[in-house]
């Protein structure tokens, strides 16, 4: 069953007993942070005697903000991950994909019918536009609209100010008018404007170069040549206009805080590039996400939101946005990004806040980075079929390590593999690979290893390469290009060059291990 809305998703949570209501006063500035922080991390050394993760947290008594109510980890486990998505397993979901993906071409009539179920439902996943929605139950515009009254959140003692963090930001590809989520931190300026943090190699960093290409200058030829249009110096990368030449003009944004979690989770997933987020939440929920059109800008949004914000970007204004505590557990330094003008809030009564905090981990984001793991394996073996399995851990926030084991059929296949990790869109970010066998189970990391440390020769199994490199990582050489590094842990043999014979792992004979199986409860260790 999907989620009409977040108030329906709260209620589900409040039910599972994965809710707590917090009716002391909090302050938004560092406090939330503090308590939630505190329960992210439950079960840890000094940290609350909570299960994994704690319970989502529901302040409804926000210091300077009378009658507002602030939802944060609300994805903060597995077991609410899974209720999120509304499945057993989150592998129910890389089931469908799977399937989705091996569906054969009808060889003849019979064919052909036996797939009008499977046609049908896949109509469940596209969005479509209603006339209005909760979303436009209060509408301002101009004047009205001041940011400074949402409950946004002052995270890290040293941040650059208030930010909201779990926002669903909408753009237009200007070349295909095909829609995106993307979710990039706002940090609260004034009433009226706030900042954009979408980096160089996010989506809607491309939108807006696209649009400078077309705008910098009248011709055509300008539009063909971004080596002629400046974009956003060290923040979206590019090259320099040539003299004389600046952009011009506007590009529309829209963004929506509060959505239902599927929505929400499906800002964060690696989509394939033609397809539409909204269509993404639409598979997750197994039912199509309701839109209505915006009041000041040619965008649609989702109709069940808590929030709603209109407005634009210019393509010559930057500001200064950050510091900000990130999910790197450091401090992301103030930089250059565009700014959002807010020409309309449309918003519920009595809007709920929904926003999340990033810091050391683990926290909330470990469990939709995990989510994101288990689902689209899939996809990855679309493209590298060996792929057995794979493993970000926690710890290597999630660009910095990857664990993957494959079923290695030829020499050097390793190295193939990393090289086609590096290809695949977010994970050319992956600072380090370990590749292993695949009957390594990279799950676990102590296993990994001992089979990687047994396996290596340094010097011939460890390899270097100079690439992009995330934004957020502050030790690379430059900012977004630096080196990454493969190892190689796989069993050698001959065809690569390996002479020696290889050693067999030390097992039990199976006679010994079933004999003291049958003697272990006389042996009563256990006792």
């Amino acid at each position: 069953m999907a989620y009409a809305d977040l108030r329906e998703w709260i209620a589900a949570l409040d039910k599972a007993g994965e809710l707590k209501r917090i009716r002391t006063e909090v302050d938004p500035i560092l406090e939330i942070t503090e308590i939630a922080d505190r329960v992210s991390k439950a079960g840890k050394p000094g940290m609350p005697a909570l299960p994994a993760g704690g319970p989502a947290l529901l302040f409804e008594n926000v210091k300077g903000h009378p009658g507002a109510q602030v939802l944060i980890n609300q994805f903060g486990s597995e077991r609410r991950m899974r209720l999120a998505l509304d499945v057993n397993a989150l592998e129910e979901i890389s089931g469908r994909i799977h399937q989705l993906l091996n569906v054969k071409s009808p060889e003849g009539f019979l064919d052909k019918v036996k797939m009008l179920p499977m046609l049908a439902d896949f109509g469940k996943f596209f969005p479509k536009t209603v006339s209005t929605g909760p979303c436009k139950e209060v509408i301002r515009k101009g004047s009205d609209v001041n940011l400074l009254e949402l409950p946004a959140l002052k995270c890290w003692p040293q941040d650059g100010g208030r930010f909201i963090t779990l926002p669903c930001v909408i753009t237009r590809d200007p070349r295909t008018g095909k829609r995106n989520i993307g979710m990039y931190r706002m940090q609260i300026y004034d009433e009226r404007t706030t900042g954009m943090h979408w980096q160089r190699q996010k989506v809607a960093a491309e939108h807006y170069r696209e649009l400078m290409r077309r705008q910098a200058s009248g011709s055509e030829e300008s539009a063909r040549n971004p080596a002629a249009v400046d974009v956003m110096a060290r923040s979206l990368g590019g090259s320099i206009l040539a003299e004389g030449e600046r952009p011009t003009g506007k590009m529309e944004v829209a963004v929506a805080i509060g959505t239902d979690p599927a929505l929400t989770f499906s800002a964060i997933v690696p989509a394939p590039p033609d397809v539409e987020e909204f269509i993404v939440a639409g598979f997750l929920r197994q039912k199509p996400v309701e839109l209505v059109k915006c009041e000041t800008v040619d965008l649609e949004v989702p109709a069940s939101a808590e929030i709603v914000l209109e407005g634009y970007v210019n393509l010559d204004e930057l500001r200064l946005e950050g510091p900000f505590g990130d999910h790197t557990g450091f401090y992301t330094l103030e930089d250059l990004y565009p700014v959002f003008h807010v020409t309309c809030m449309t918003h519920r009564q009595n809007p709920i806040y929904a926003t999340t905090i990033v810091g050391k981990p683990p926290m909330e984001d470990a469990y939709m980075g995990k989510a994101v793991e288990r689902i689209f394996l899939p996809l990855m073996r679309l493209t590298l079929p060996e792929i057995v399995d794979v493993n970000l851990p926690v710890e290597g926030i999630f660009h910095n390590l990857m664990l993957l084991s494959i079923k290695k059929s030829y020499p050097g296949q390793a190295r193939k593999v990393m090289s086609g990790i590096w290809a695949l869109g977010q994970a050319m970010f992956t600072k380090v690979i370990v590749v292993v066998d695949e009957d390594v189970n990279v799950q676990d990391p102590g296993e990994v290893l001992w089979k990687v440390l047994n396996n290596i020769d340094p010097e011939r199994d460890i390899q270097f390469m100079m690439g992009p490199i995330d934004s957020l990582d502050h030790s690379s050489r430059q900012p977004n290009y630096g080196s990454k590094m493969g190892i190689d842990g796989t069993r050698k043999w001959a065809t690569e060059g390996f002479s020696r014979p290889w050693p067999r792992e030390i097992e039990m004979d199976k006679t010994v291990r079933d004999l003291v199986e049958k003697k272990w409860k006389e042996l009563r260790f256990e006792e």
